[in-house]
């Protein structure tokens, strides 16, 4: 039985596990949490290349994030009393199901990031008052960035794009996480994302579309606010230096959040 991104599944550990239930809009997710609480175990097999299809524009691709994001953080609620009281799960497997898996990951990482890059970085440039020690904001960051990366050096070409790109992704991530955690608006608002890649020998289909439509369809508004906010930021620290200068960060941000809130992704540009 084939459940989730490219995960086969035994019908038994399906069976065992409750089946399949609907109470999140991550479901795959549900499922291998209870089959881990049954005492399931899983295997990641790496080496084995799948058909798969991908977000066919740079919305569908944050409905499916937010999907994705918002749907952990309630998952976390729905679980969380269950792995407490799990009687299969050693008790580090539930620390680190609760902590790492759960908090950490779905919640924590997003919403820390986005508001200490995206907001508190960037206001620290206008107050002399508020100081952010060096090794928080970059040398820990950078550490886990290299460690992550170094298991993929194939890539480490397109890395900063990946960071740039990331730090846009974190608004919606952490809006996402805070609306599955406590509930709020389109918690649990299920939108199928329009896909490609369908056809595996069709290499002419770009990864990502241009949107030709309205103009909030075409124009993504909160990358556009938020791409102003950092350009006003970085203009700020350029022309009134500090203790600190960050405005080289804060243009790279801004440029990213100008190239996503235009929909310059892909092979396609808003302009054509």
């Amino acid at each position: 039985v084939n459940q989730g991104t490219a995960g086969v599944w035994r019908t038994a550990a399906i069976k065992e596990a409750g089946g399949w239930k609907d109470r999140t809009t991550v479901e795959d997710m549900d499922l291998a949490v209870r089959a881990t609480l049954k005492g399931w175990k899983f295997v990641y097999v790496g080496d084995i290349r799948v058909k798969s299809e991908l977000p066919s524009t740079y919305k569908a691709y944050c409905r499916q994030q937010f999907r994705w994001s918002c749907g952990g953080a309630h998952l976390f609620r729905k679980v969380a009393k269950d792995i407490l009281t799990a009687k299969d799960v050693s008790l580090i497997k539930k620390f680190h199901m609760l902590y790492s898996f759960f908090l950490v990951r779905r919640v924590m990482a997003p919403t820390v990031a986005c508001i200490l890059y995206n907001i508190i970085l960037p206001i620290s440039v206008m107050i002399p008052e508020l100081f952010l020690p060096v090794w928080g904001i970059a040398y820990i960051p950078t550490v886990l960035l290299v460690v992550t990366a170094i298991r993929h050096p194939k890539n480490l070409h397109i890395l900063p794009f990946w960071i740039l790109f990331e730090s846009v992704m974190t608004m919606h991530r952490m809006r996402a996480a805070l609306s599955g955690l406590f509930e709020l608006s389109e918690f649990n608002e299920w939108v199928v994302t329009k896909k490609t890649g369908n056809n595996f020998e069709d290499n002419e289909v770009p990864l990502l579309q241009k949107t030709r439509k309205r103009l909030r369809d075409r124009v993504n508004f909160r990358e556009i606010v938020f791409s102003a906010f950092l350009f006003f930021c970085a203009s700020y620290n350029l022309v009134f230096p500090g203790k600190t200068s960050y405005y080289f960060n804060l243009y790279l941000q801004g440029l990213a959040f100008v190239c996503l809130g235009l929909n310059f992704t892909g092979t396609c540009s808003c302009c054509q």
